[in-house]
């Protein structure tokens, strides 16, 4: 009797947990299929974006490497995801974390290939330097739980913030159609733009199920169909300085059906070099995507679950960060680090399943061994993106700005927000006010505006001393 109310009990429990808003909710597999795919779509041209960069400086495609290349990023990142949410051991946040391709270390990569003479072999001492890199910021994260002062809400908020801030020129350069194609802020770019943000607007708060919790996948869904309809009224092509180009929303097909419907990864497609010119250099992007990891995580506990993270989730996120990192350099990928893009996508929806990104996490890894599937996602015109990723990235500013402000706020946290990311932002702006220093200081410093906004809010956090009656509150 006593055991059929315990199964009775056991039942009615799961029944209860069913919803996407829990981490470990129980929900039906096609809805965590469509939720899934909303994080693909979130991340996809980011995760591919470092490697094409990087990739093309070091001339890749000319080896024959850029195509296997591309293939292990999406299997890295579906297994490093994975590892992240349902951990092992110490390994691993348990949050709704996606981790892709790091595009924070650009700046210094293209510096440390040019230091080697550029070409394979540059690249091969990128991921050496990463190998180790990964390793030290694995070590970085074992000592978190010590170090975890320096970091309260007023700095990781400031952080995360300063993340938002520094993505949302990205959205709008997606927003535009991208700044890299000639017809990079048309009319038919801002339509299709304007289209897909209210697509996601209208869904999210005038429909309910699915289609509001999935609003960002059916959003960019409706910004694929008006791009496949729009050549039937216009033209697809244009002149630019008497070149006839494609405009940049036509969805290119052809890629599709030129893509293999498998093939399988390769291992070290890149032979690993260890130099010290660029080990050095790359260990210290390692400790700043630390910070920008803590500032992830921080933004998701927040945006997803209204609470700070724990030690805990901080210490297995970096050191899942580290480690995937590593392992990513093993295939010939960059490093592997938390996607603000998604930290977003958590704090505008509120979805925090395990279950549901996991589904997203496992269509990169078929991505992987199936080509076909990876160049569908890839043909997304950055202006159907861009109506996603304004939306997105705005929200993780939100989420900073609601760390900064959960103890309240006094002279003190004024202080340090407003220097942090004044100088923060000023510096990721404008790049050129470091153009005279060394250029590493330029590389570490002047991209996104993350690390000096960081560094900062560490700084001052420190120094000033908090008031006693609100030190004696909290």
């Amino acid at each position: 009797m006593a055991n059929a109310e315990t199964k009775r009990k056991k039942k009615n429990n799961l029944s209860v947990i069913t919803s996407e808003y829990e981490l470990e909710g129980r929900i039906p597999l096609g809805r965590a299929i469509i939720l899934g795919m909303q994080h693909v779509l979130a991340m996809f041209v980011g995760n591919l974006t470092p490697i094409l960069v990087v990739g093309g400086a070091c001339s890749l495609g000319d080896a024959g490497l850029m195509v296997p290349v591309i293939q292990n990023a999406m299997l890295v990142a579906g297994i490093v995801t994975l590892v992240q949410m349902w951990t092992i051991g110490p390994v691993g946040a348990r949050l709704p974390c996606v981790m892709g391709t790091s595009s924070g270390f650009i700046g210094v990569f293209s510096g440390a290939a040019a230091s080697m003479g550029g070409g394979v072999i540059g690249y091969g001492a990128i991921l050496g330097a990463c190998m180790i890199g990964g390793l030290f910021e694995m070590v970085l994260g074992f000592l978190l739980k010590p170090l975890r002062r320096f970091f309260p809400s007023v700095v990781t908020g400031t952080v995360v913030t300063a993340i938002g801030l520094s993505l949302i020129s990205v959205g709008v350069n997606s927003f535009g159609g991208g700044n890299n194609n000639k017809d990079f802020g048309s009319l038919t770019n801002l339509l299709i733009g304007f289209a897909v943000l209210f697509s996601i607007i209208l869904l999210r708060h005038f429909t309910k199920g699915i289609l509001s919790s999935a609003s960002i996948l059916f959003g960019i869904i409706i910004g694929y169909i008006i791009c496949a309809i729009l050549p039937l009224f216009m033209e697809t092509t244009y002149v630019f300085e008497d070149q006839v180009l494609t405009h940049s929303w036509v969805l290119q097909w052809d890629k599709v059906s030129a893509a293999a419907w498998f093939s399988l990864p390769k291992l070290m497609p890149v032979k690993p070099v260890f130099d010290l010119r660029v080990i050095i250099p790359v260990m210290i992007m390692f400790v700043v995507t630390t910070l920008e990891t803590i500032g992830d995580l921080s933004g998701i506990a927040e945006g997803g679950f209204g609470r700070e993270a724990t030690d805990r989730e901080l210490s297995g996120g970096v050191i899942c960060d580290g480690i995937g990192s590593t392992f990513a350099a093993f295939f010939g990928v960059l490093p592997n680090t938390s996607f603000s893009q998604n930290v977003g996508l958590v704090g505008m929806t509120k979805i925090v399943n395990l279950f549901a990104l996991s589904m997203g996490a496992i269509f990169l890894v078929l991505c992987g061994f199936c080509p076909k599937l990876a160049a569908l996602i890839q043909l997304m015109p950055q202006s159907v993106l861009g109506g996603a990723a304004v939306m997105m990235f705005a929200s993780i500013v939100v989420s900073g700005i609601q760390l900064i402000t959960k103890d309240g706020i006094g002279n003190r946290e004024v202080t340090i927000v407003a220097v942090s990311l004044g100088l923060g932002y000023g510096l990721g702006s404008t790049p050129n006010v470091l153009a005279m220093l060394p250029s590493w200081v330029g590389y570490v410093f002047g991209g996104s505006g993350i690390v000096p906004a960081g560094l900062c809010a560490i700084f001052l956090n420190i120094i000033l001393e908090k008031d006693p009656e609100r030190a004696s509150e909290q």
